[in-house]
């Protein structure tokens, strides 16, 4: 690991904890692409603390364009920030303000990279119990959207706070994720709707496409990780005060308030 690397992690780290922000990375510590930014968030663990799950950026073309990248990002979301249905999240010096609507899963052991990358079917068999979830993105850089892949990478994917609903065995209902409709109400009148075909055309390709992006990066996915798939619903402007309840059908309903 370079110490180029290591200088990287540690500003966005910090800058995560503390709730600052950044206009860039310095050039001498800067990822020069997609690789570089997965090394970099490798380091994180040693000051931003345990990871709980993983979370995909980017998994609908709008995102993507948001956010000036070619395709979906892949990070870790840090245990401290790891909330259950229900839970207050703080909104202070969260530049992005808004709440994605997911779908989240969870796995029966761990996941190893594989030579010769994992197929849809073999990923299936190791999926535990789906849940409802809320993310809650921020960005450690000022103009997030001018970053850059590597950057944004590097910087956990726009990693911060995740609410998790109550964790169902699918029961054979996989399949139908893709068409999962999901409506959420926000207190102040707003009713966005959407699907889970939104992340990736469907959330099982989303689950597929992160544990060989994972892989290619020599990385393992823990038993006690979980992962989220990216919106479901465009994500929704909320501000201190809001409030967001998300019914996602059969997979249940999950709510957040905001201060």
């Amino acid at each position: 690991m370079t110490d180029t690397t290591t200088q990287a992690a540690s500003l966005l780290a910090r800058a995560w904890l503390s709730g600052q922000h950044l206009q860039e990375l310095p050039a001498d510590s800067r990822p020069a692409n997609r690789a570089d930014g997965y090394a970099v968030q490798a380091q994180w663990p040693a000051i931003a603390g345990r990871i709980g799950g993983w979370k995909i950026a980017a998994t609908s073309v709008a995102g993507q364009k948001h956010i000036a990248v070619s395709g979906p990002l892949a990070g870790p979301v840090f245990a401290s920030r790891v909330v259950r249905d229900g839970a207050t999240v703080s909104l202070a010096n969260n530049r992005m303000r808004v709440a994605e609507c997911e779908i989240v899963f969870t796995f029966r052991r761990a996941l190893d990279p594989r030579p010769q990358g994992w197929t849809l079917e073999q990923v299936l068999t190791e999926v535990a119990q789906v849940m409802p979830g809320i993310e809650v993105p921020d960005s450690r850089f000022l103009q997030f959207e001018r970053a850059g892949e590597a950057q944004l990478i590097a910087d956990c994917a726009c990693c911060n706070g995740m609410v998790l609903g109550t964790p169902l065995d699918p029961a054979g209902r996989l399949a139908s994720l893709a068409n999962l409709q999901v409506q959420a109400r926000v207190s102040d009148g707003r009713t966005p709707q959407g699907v889970g075909s939104n992340a990736l055309g469907d959330p099982l390709q989303a689950l597929l496409w992160f544990v060989n992006e994972m892989g290619a990066t020599g990385q393992r996915v823990e038993a006690d990780h979980f992962l989220t798939t990216g919106a479901c619903v465009t994500p929704i402007p909320v501000e201190p005060g809001h409030s967001v309840q998300a019914d996602f059908g059969w997979l249940g309903r999950i709510g957040v308030r905001f201060d």
